[in-house]
């Protein structure tokens, strides 16, 4: 069994494995959909954080967001890709991280999303912090209780 008890994440600076900024794929709020849907499918990701024009987080957006706002009543709408902007579809209830929190602010954030956006104290995005920097910490402090 693993024991973290001497794994102290509350000490651990969330800026410690967190991917800059200039690093993540993300959107701008007036970006057609189109354009969102084309950074996710050419990244591969499923989500990417929307930005304003000065870098301040705004929320989230996703294939799934894209897709639900094409639906129509009888058919896809796919002009919707073309009339839409990424503000009118993206998802603005997400959690976030400040540079100041810890590694354990962003365990729970990292429970239900597959990567939490780190701001700073204007609400600027600084980076993201990804599920799989977690589980790569977890697995290193594992292999270094075996030894």
């Amino acid at each position: 069994m693993l024991d973290l008890s001497s794994f102290d994440l509350s000490t651990i600076p969330v800026t410690e494995d967190m991917i800059d900024a200039e690093k993540v794929a993300h959107v701008q709020l007036k970006n057609p959909l189109e354009h969102a849907l084309l950074v996710l499918t050419k990244t591969g990701y499923n989500a990417v954080p929307v930005l304003d024009l000065d870098g301040k987080f705004c929320g989230i957006i996703s294939k799934s967001d894209i897709v639900e706002a094409m639906f129509g009543i009888e058919k896809i709408e796919v002009e919707q890709l073309y009339s839409k902007t990424v503000e009118d579809v993206m998802n603005v209830d997400i959690p976030t991280v400040h540079v100041s929190d810890s590694l354990e602010n962003v365990l729970h954030v990292l429970i239900d999303y597959s990567f939490a956006c780190v701001l700073d104290d204007r609400e600027r995005m600084v980076g993201i912090y990804t599920r799989r920097e977690m589980l790569k910490q977890l697995r290193n402090e594992y292999y270094q209780q075996r030894s």
